[in-house]
């Protein structure tokens, strides 16, 4: 089976040089030419567009969202997200996620058909027929038409209140005298702008994402597309198409069970689309046929996301760690529906660890307790030996046997948090939930730096303490090293999310509580031994 690709996205001058007239794939697509006239709506703190003479941007208000729909196409061409923390329901904070300005970010569908067939599509004209711009209850129905070479697409967008979940119903009347066999595609085109996110040391995904049950999850980046290189899957009954950001996704979901076509695909020189393609099957005259899907532009919220299809909570982009992020965040959350500050779940999640790891943890600090109290013994046999290294080495080896001690004790508290650290670092980082979560005081935001540094300087001079309550290293290179540490993990932390520094700092003053309660109780049966 074979399908026309949608039309090429009509653009300004500015932005879209050099349209390409044919981008077949897989077959012959309709293009539009420049059009230097075309309307264009910025989203702007004020939301206010400029419509051009022969088609209308139209706003709608919604609970959480600002919605702009330009009449050409009735595609989706600016959207701005009402955010709110749960704990702060009064404080709204405005994110713009679609435009059509500077920028270029926006949601089409329409319908192709064979060649030579022109049928209503981003470039057509519609009208729309319903009223209200305004919600005013639980729902509001957004509805738009247009009639072109045999066919009616009456268009309906149903926005619930509470989510940024929205309904889409196209249906397709055949007002002609001949059978017409139209597909419908849904499509997001977007430019290779950055989206803000990530930090020093690790850069969020941003790009084209898609999941089919067969071919399950697959990120298609920019790169790719211009390298020809976009492996994804290209035909399926079910799945999605979506672009990832930092914290946000727009994402197309069709009706499962129906067979359809995705194809990823560059438009000019830095204008990108994917889309899915579904045949609809032969309309005869004066019958109408409806197609169903699902929009989503907002927040990557894992639990509405994994309501609406399979697989699309997989937006969330935790990396390799996922199978343990995703488990931990699930933690998390569940701690957080009691506590209701993500802060303190962060502190009482490291608790939680810390009881887990404790055997391990007591473990090592015996050992570094019993390596602390033979240490005149090992200073002696330093005395002894001299710069006669085998023998000395020898005789340490001896010590350690004897006095049941492993030399590399004191490393494996620092060994088990690193696999703790990173997944915790990705759960900050891909976790919109955090995005603005505040602790107390100075941290008002626990995805972010923090701001005074505060949390980075305290975990320094914990880690000082760390290691002056260590054993000192019998070898003073390894010592030196040792101290340094503090001042490079210190350094680091000033670039991390302020949570995942509250999480070391917590972890810190846990360790020391424990490495002197467990010394103290060591040195206690040492001296009841001594009596006896």
């Amino acid at each position: 089976m074979s399908y026309n690709n949608p039309p090429v996205q009509q653009s300004t001058e500015q932005q879209q040089n050099g349209l390409q007239a044919d981008l077949a794939t897989p077959n012959s697509i309709p293009s539009a030419a420049t059009d230097a006239n075309s309307a264009h709506a910025a989203m702007s703190d004020t939301g206010n567009s400029e419509a051009a003479t022969e088609q209308e941007i139209i706003t709608i208000n919604t609970d959480v969202f600002t919605i702009l729909f330009d009449t050409k196409g009735a595609q989706v061409v600016g959207a701005k997200l009402h955010l709110v923390r749960p704990e702060d329901p009064e404080n709204v904070q405005d994110f713009v996620l679609l435009d059509d300005g500077q920028t270029v970010y926006t949601v089409q569908s329409g319908l192709v058909g064979p060649a030579g067939k022109n049928y209503p599509n981003q470039n057509t004209l519609f009208r729309m027929v319903s009223d209200e711009t305004e919600m005013s209850g639980d729902t509001l129905d957004v509805v738009f038409e247009a009639e072109e070479d045999g066919l009616q697409l009456r268009r309906t967008y149903t926005f619930h209140r509470g989510t940024f979940k929205i309904d889409v119903n196209d249906s397709v009347s055949n007002i002609s005298e001949e059978p017409q066999s139209p597909s419908i595609y849904l499509q997001i085109t977007r430019d290779n702008h950055d989206a803000p996110g990530g930090t020093y040391f690790y850069n969020t995904f941003n790009g084209f994402a898609m999941y089919t049950d067969q071919e399950r999850f697959e990120k298609i980046s920019f790169s790719d597309i211009d390298k020809n290189n976009a492996s994804h899957a290209n035909q399926a009954n079910d799945g999605w198409i979506s672009f990832i950001q930092h914290f946000f996704v727009t994402a197309w979901v069709p009706e499962e069970g129906k067979d359809r076509h995705y194809d990823v695909r560059k438009i000019s020189n830095n204008l990108y689309a994917m889309s899915t393609i579904e045949p609809l099957g032969t309309i005869q005259p004066q019958s109408t046929i409806s197609s169903n899907s699902v929009l989503w532009v907002g927040p990557q919220d894992q639990q509405q996301l994994s309501e609406i299809s399979t697989g699309l909570d997989l937006v969330v982009d935790y990396g390799w760690l996922t199978i343990i992020a995703k488990p931990m965040f699930n933690f998390m959350t569940w701690l957080y529906s009691f506590i209701g500050n993500w802060g303190w779940t962060i502190v009482v999640l490291t608790i939680i660890i810390k009881i887990v790891l404790y055997p391990l943890s007591a473990a090592s600090y015996r050992s570094m307790a019993r390596m602390k109290h033979v240490g005149p013994r090992m200073q002696a046999l330093k005395e002894k030996y001299g710069d006669d290294r085998q023998k000395l080495n020898a005789a340490m080896m001896e010590l350690y046997r004897t006095e049941k001690i492993n030399p590399m004790g004191g490393c494996l508290p620092i060994v088990l948090q690193i696999p703790i650290f990173l997944t915790l670092y990705r759960v900050i980082l891909a976790s919109v939930e955090l995005r603005g979560a505040p602790w107390i005081l100075w941290i008002q935001d626990l995805a972010v730096a923090d701001p005074y540094f505060i949390l980075p300087a305290i975990m320094t001079a914990t880690m000082f303490l760390q290691f002056k309550l260590n054993p000192t290293p019998p070898d003073p290179m390894q010592a030196r090293i040792m101290m340094i540490m503090p001042l490079v993990f210190g350094a680091m932390m000033f670039m991390f999310p302020s949570g995942l520094v509250l999480y070391w700092v917590v972890n810190n003053i846990l360790s020391i509580a424990q490495q002197q309660f467990i010394t103290r109780r060591l040195a206690k049966v040492a001296n009841d031994d001594k009596m006896k």
